[in-house]
């Protein structure tokens, strides 16, 4: 039996234990996982410091730029994105940090590929917007961000005109806006502008069908949520545990 685990905040909600559970069952393995509730930074030290009883760890939001500093070794994969999502943690009990999220991302996205320009309006600047622009740069999409507040790397909600809308066909919602229980939430973005060339791709992926997707069916865009890219990079994940 081994033990695997999720670190996050409020993390009921989890995918990954219902995932991984499903599928422990279908291999007949006797392995566990667990979600670790963690409310702060400071439990986060306290926890990531101290020998864990885990093979495996996944990493979700507000954690996978603050886990960094407690690793004892990044894949440079990693350390280019400058996030983690997750953890392998050797016999010897050494703690190694991969992100799997560029991977699970660029699975989902391919059916989608090509669109009629290679372009992406980023929504969000964390740790999981890292990973989003890691596989669009490798697939050559121009790439603008939008943050709340505008700088030399992004614009503001305020700065994204109709022009910023019609210039970026790939529009990725990376920031939690519309997640249950807040579903009637989104980003501060003029919708009217969205066109059928458009796809809306939200890392969201509860509730099913989000208030940003909406927004854009209702205009003719193509939308998808972030389920199909939390199964890709689980798999991810879990390949790395057994390598």
């Amino acid at each position: 039996m081994a033990q695997f685990g999720l670190i996050g905040k409020n993390i009921d909600y989890s995918f990954s234990r219902a995932h991984f559970g499903e599928k422990f069952k279908a291999l007949g393995l006797d392995h566990t996982y667990e979600n670790v509730d963690l409310q702060s930074a400071e439990e986060l030290a306290q926890f990531i410091k101290q020998p864990v009883p885990f093979k495996g760890l996944n990493v979700t939001i507000p954690f996978k730029t603050a886990v960094i500093p407690y690793l004892d070794e990044l894949d440079p994969v990693a350390e280019a994105i400058g996030a983690v999502n997750t953890i392998k943690i050797t016999e010897s009990g050494r703690k190694i940090g991969y992100n799997t999220d560029h991977f699970g991302f660029q699975k989902a996205l391919e059916p989608f590929l090509p669109l009629k320009d290679r372009s992406a309006l980023i929504l969000g600047t964390g740790g999981a917007a890292a990973a989003i622009v890691h596989t669009l740069a490798n697939l050559d999409f121009r790439i603008q961000f939008v943050s709340r507040e505008a700088s030399d790397a992004a614009l503001s909600y305020e700065q994204v005109s109709r022009y910023v809308i019609l210039d970026h066909l790939l529009i990725v919602n990376c920031t939690p806006l519309g997640t249950h229980p807040n579903t009637d939430r989104s980003p501060e973005i003029p919708y009217e502008f969205i066109t059928e060339n458009h796809l809306l791709f939200d890392l969201v992926y509860n509730p099913e069908v989000t208030t940003f997707m909406k927004k854009g069916a209702r205009l003719g865009a193509t939308t998808t949520n972030g389920y199909q890219m939390l199964v890709g990079q689980a798999e991810k994940a879990w390949e790395i545990w057994n390598s």
